[in-house]
């Protein structure tokens, strides 16, 4: 085991770079990163970040290397991922699967098939040593060390995450997915995820992530870069529970070229603190993009999360769809930016948030920043804020349920659009948390 001691410096961060046999130009990167790091400021704006980054621990390596066989990992670990049928979803289901336990990769593996397209799915660190070349192309470029303090903490002491590339002319038929677990106490992971989906070509993958609860507060600060080629679709689905001592800090953003749709489906069930606001950037012309999302916040609990579209090309769409939950006095709020500039004519986006909260005491705000710089394009925003309807309820209550099951059914049919966006084994999966966490609260 490899682990620095807590807070952060240079000197640790080119020890990080040290203990992976680094290229000169990635240690580099790394210490120009830190110095952006430490003279920027906390975000001014959404929730206050009350976090102590001198008691997070930035490193620890538990295992030497990553197994491609889930029979040779240790006995512990492996019973914490199958009990969340992790191994399961695998065999059933996906195409391939990465795993990260705290700093660094612990499993990997994909069906022969994908390989034998030429499918580069790997964790990142082990995709910079193999492929140097295309690594070196496209890590940093869209989200650069200096775009907010957080990413540039990420840039500094990255490690982890997954390496996609997709060959022009390909298709999966089924997903990838990477699973995130932070398990240690004041523990900060900081995986950096790059994805390239090349022209004519698609892609689905799935990410989730969880951790143990602890008194104290641990960090998850991800950067995530996406290039869409032309004629190419790629589609993104985030599922996380993080428990209620996470600060989840997280920069995702897509570059979408000519024709090329990039689609965000987004759950945020758990953390102390959420902010992410995934984006695309239409730049090609006629390219598409969409973010569906969900974030339950319960009490001690802000999810502030959203979306960024950009629109660059002509012809461009985009679509939000937004949906809360508040209960326990959480803070669910959209904060969100869409911006069509000049050149992109005759585009059009629609952004739609809802929320529903459960009780007196639950709070949601909409921050919406809508800009339309030329007279061709349509721009639409439309907010609601609503409580559980006792008209509904009455109704169903009449045809035989009782107000739990009829409860349960008003606020599924709530995020039904959300679940719709779902592989049927993933749907499943958010049914049975919501209804763990969002139903036996209405029972009260």
């Amino acid at each position: 085991m490899k682990t620095l001691s807590k807070g952060i410096d240079k000197d640790k961060v080119k020890i990080i770079s040290e203990l992976k046999n680094e290229p000169e130009w990635m240690t580099k990167f790394r210490l120009d990163s830190y110095d952006v790091f430490e003279s920027k400021k906390m975000p001014s704006w959404g929730p206050d970040i009350n976090i102590n980054l001198d008691d997070i621990t930035y490193y620890k390596k538990v295992f030497e290397d990553v197994k491609n066989n889930w029979d040779k990992i240790d006995s512990n670990v492996k019973e914490t991922f199958e009990e969340i049928g992790l191994r399961k979803a695998e065999e059933d289901y996906l195409g391939g699967m990465h795993v990260q336990y705290e700093s660094e990769g612990l499993y990997s593996n994909m069906l022969k098939e994908l390989k034998d397209k030429n499918i580069i799915f790997l964790d990142t660190d082990t995709a910079l040593k193999e492929y140097p070349d295309l690594f070196k192309k496209y890590f940093g470029k869209l989200v650069k060390s200096d775009d907010n303090k957080f990413a540039a903490l990420n840039s500094a002491v990255w490690s982890g995450g997954t390496f996609i590339y997709v060959p022009p002319h390909t298709k999966l038929d089924r997903p990838l997915q990477s699973y995130f677990r932070i398990d240690s106490k004041d523990m900060g992971q900081f995986e950096r995820t790059l994805i390239i989906v090349d022209d004519d070509s698609e892609l689905h993958y799935i990410e989730g992530c969880t951790a143990p609860t602890y008194s104290s507060d641990s960090l998850h600060a991800a950067v995530v870069e996406i290039y869409v080629g032309k004629n190419s679709k790629c589609r993104y689905t985030t599922i996380q529970n993080w428990s209620n001592n996470v600060y989840n800090l997280v920069t995702k953003r897509a570059l979408v070229d000519d024709y090329g749709t990039m689609e965000w489906v987004d759950g945020n069930i758990g953390s102390k603190l959420t902010m992410k606001y995934p984006a695309c950037v239409l730049k090609g012309d006629y390219s598409k993009g969409s973010c569906t999302t969900i974030a339950l916040a319960d009490e001690n609990q802000i999810q502030d999360t959203g979306a960024k579209m950009i629109h660059l090309g002509k012809y461009t769409k985009s679509n939000i769809l937004s949906k809360s939950i508040g209960r326990n006095g959480g803070n669910a709020s959209y904060r969100g930016l869409v911006k069509i500039t000049k050149k992109a004519i005759h585009s059009s986006a629609n952004v739609k948030c809802d929320t529903i909260l459960l009780d007196e005491k639950s709070k949601s705000d909409t921050f919406p920043t809508n800009i339309c710089e030329n007279k061709t394009s349509t721009l639409e925003h439309e907010a609601t804020v609503s409580k559980i309807d006792p008209n509904e309820l009455f109704y169903l209550m009449t045809r035989g349920l009782d107000e739990n099951k009829a409860t349960e059914l008003l606020i599924m049919g709530f995020v039904d659009a959300f679940r719709e966006e779902l592989p049927l084994e993933y749907a499943v999966e958010l049914n049975q948390l919501l209804k763990g966490e969002v139903i036996k609260e209405c029972k009260r």
